[in-house]
């Protein structure tokens, strides 16, 4: 019997069926959902298994534990993905049949306001996943240099004017201290390019990727599953921005995040996955109507050789 705390509105899982599909679910096999959130994929996948299955799910966000599920078969970990191999010989698991990640921020992350992950609130400019780390997005804003600052709003954000605005913050903040929402908007207004909500959200990304080591955790993540899946293991990521995407999508072309392909002692390219999907799949029009934060989403899937 599979129970849920009553925090299932916490998340709507993404592409929920698409994504049980794509894992080609063995009922006595086991799984891994790595980003657990509110719990909505990890349910789905216990309902494909029998009582021989097993399923261990990570979550670092402490807020995601209340959402546990009491079942024999699941364990929920606190920790970050880019653990998954350490964690998984503490329970003695050499390979698993299947691997889930959907690395979009949780509904409930975004809406608890005391969180900072939006702009729509004057709170403290927190964005930590995991809350007892140290780095915030506050002290990222109050220490970084103007040449750190512009690296991570182009690269992460994409940010067109990033050395100006870099520039502007560092100014600003030699006259006053900016911590919070309110006072951070009030200092980078002027410097707003294009539609005003886009060029935010870009620059919320930006900040929030680089507190939470986003990317360097995707990638470390990523090298750990080959090795952890089993031949014909299925491998089902959902991205939500083109950094995340990149990095998957080399990883299944060439086994590796950089996308070069590498060769056997023979001379031949090496292909330690099969594509199940050459390009992404997006969600359909309904679950758009329903959902319209699972917009940005690409479903990818690779099976190993």
């Amino acid at each position: 019997m599979t129970t849920m705390s009553d925090h299932s509105n916490y998340h709507q899982a993404v592409m929920l069926d698409e994504c049980i599909d794509a894992l080609d679910i063995q009922s006595d096999g086991v799984y891994l959902d790595v980003t657990f959130g509110g719990g909505g994929h990890s349910k789905a996948i216990l309902s494909k298994l029998s009582s021989d299955g097993k399923l261990f799910a990570f979550d670092q966000d402490e807020d995601a534990l209340g959402n546990t599920l009491s079942d024999s078969r699941f364990t929920l970990i606190q920790a970050n993905f880019r653990l998954i191999q350490k964690f998984m010989r503490l329970h003695g698991i050499k390979s698993v049949n299947g691997i889930l990640a959907d690395l979009g921020v949780s509904s409930h992350q975004l809406d608890d306001m005391s969180r900072g992950f939006s702009y729509r609130s004057d709170v403290i400019l927190d964005m930590r996943m995991h809350q007892l780390q140290e780095l915030t997005a506050a002290k990222i804003i109050s220490k970084y240099t103007a040449d750190q600052l512009q690296l991570i709003f182009s690269q992460y954000g994409e940010i067109r004017n990033s050395k100006t605005l870099a520039q502007a913050i560092v100014q600003a903040r030699s006259v006053k201290s900016i911590v919070g929402t309110k006072t951070f908007l009030s200092v980078i207004e002027p410097y707003i390019m294009g539609e005003r909500m886009r060029y935010l959200s870009q620059l919320f990304q930006a900040l929030r990727i680089e507190v939470n080591d986003e990317l360097g955790a995707l990638k470390e993540f990523l090298e750990q599953c080959g090795s952890l899946l089993e031949p014909n293991g299925r491998c089902v990521i959902m991205s939500y921005h083109s950094l995340e995407d990149r990095l998957v999508k080399n990883y299944f072309k060439t086994g590796n995040t950089s996308g070069i392909h590498q060769k056997n002692e023979f001379g031949h390219i090496t292909r330690p996955f099969t594509l199940i999907n050459k390009k992404p799949i997006s969600p359909k029009a309904d679950e758009l109507k329903r959902n319209p934060r699972a917009g940005s989403a690409l479903l990818r899937i690779a099976q190993k050789n």
